[in-house]
């Protein structure tokens, strides 16, 4: 019998191309998957049973859920967003038909949204204004039965990063009265209000992409407001209607805007209300109150682009 004999480089060889026949079969096998957040593998999966609208903006305004485009689109292009595409409104708006999943009387609901918005309000300012990011209207009213936006006018130019965000609702009473009810993140809260428990938080997201996420709580009466998976909302506001019940109930129809309010896109806008100059992207709406631990899954997920 004839024996081979392998020299130390031919051993080497032979025991390389072993290795890398192993890896180029680990490799293709097809079932690497990422480590789950929080228990989810993606965004889609957070809330998935309760979420009734869904805006990727991932070159287009189509909302995936009813599959309704703009019906007026201005000023709206379309480039790398907080994932993959977002939209770029310049002085712009997407306004939407009626979408029968968001005129709610179901009492809960929580949005979320990424966006990157600036200041516009700084010492001699001619054109200071809010900036709304999304809002579900009222027929002819600047605010609707839920909004998002930040006040971008008060004050604040635009290298100052300090953002005021606030989230609104509007609810239909018994009587048809509408009942109003807001809040917001408190940057500079004085040493009284300290005291008295409101806690400030200054949210450094002007002019960079950030995550935010308003939670109406209509069985426990709160409202509550996050930044990239964290709350930032001063609690001393979060208690609403003294904490009693107040289910949410939408004056209809119910039409989504991002960028604007009503008002601008009825043609009878006070100076104050404009379209939107700021990058938005993964609008989301659930019929539910999401919780804190799914709403920083959420924003790690949709960071990680997953």
């Amino acid at each position: 019998m004839k024996t081979m004999k392998l020299t130390g480089f031919t051993l080497a060889i032979a025991v390389g191309l072993g290795v890398f026949a192993g890896c180029s079969s680990d490799d293709n096998n097809n079932n690497f998957t990422l480590p789950p957040i929080g228990g989810y593998n993606n965004s889609n999966e957070v809330g998935a049973a309760d979420l009734v609208a869904y805006w990727p903006l991932n070159g287009s305004g189509v909302e995936t859920k009813s599959n309704t485009s703009p019906s007026n689109s201005v000023n709206a292009t379309y480039e790398a967003g907080a994932k993959g595409q977002g939209v770029k409104l310049n002085a712009g708006y997407l306004a939407y038909p009626e979408i029968a999943a968001l005129g709610t009387s179901t009492g809960n609901m929580t949005v979320s949204l990424w966006a990157k918005v600036t200041n516009n309000g700084g010492p001699g300012a001619v054109n200071a204004h809010p900036s709304m990011l999304f809002s579900m209207s009222r027929p002819a009213e600047w605010a609707g039965n839920f909004n998002l936006f930040a006040e971008t006018g008060q004050g604040r130019d635009a290298a100052n990063d300090t953002l005021v965000m606030k989230a609104l609702i509007v609810t239909k009473m018994a009587d048809n009265s509408p009942n109003f009810q807001d809040v917001i993140n408190s940057p500079n809260p004085s040493a009284e209000d300290i005291a008295n428990g409101h806690v400030g938080n200054a949210n450094k997201n002007g002019g960079k992409w950030a995550h935010y996420v308003a939670v109406w709580d209509g069985t426990a009466g709160t409202f509550k407001l996050y930044a990239n998976g964290q709350k930032i909302s001063n609690p001393a506001y979060e208690v609403r209607n003294g904490g009693n019940a107040l289910p949410l109930n939408f004056f209809t129809p119910t039409k989504p805007i991002i960028g604007t309010f009503q008002t601008v896109i009825d043609g009878s806008p006070d100076s104050w209300q404009q379209a939107v100059t700021a990058n938005i992207d993964e609008i989301r709406v659930w019929k539910k109150v999401l919780s804190a631990a799914d709403i920083n899954s959420l924003y790690e997920l949709e960071k990680a682009g997953r």
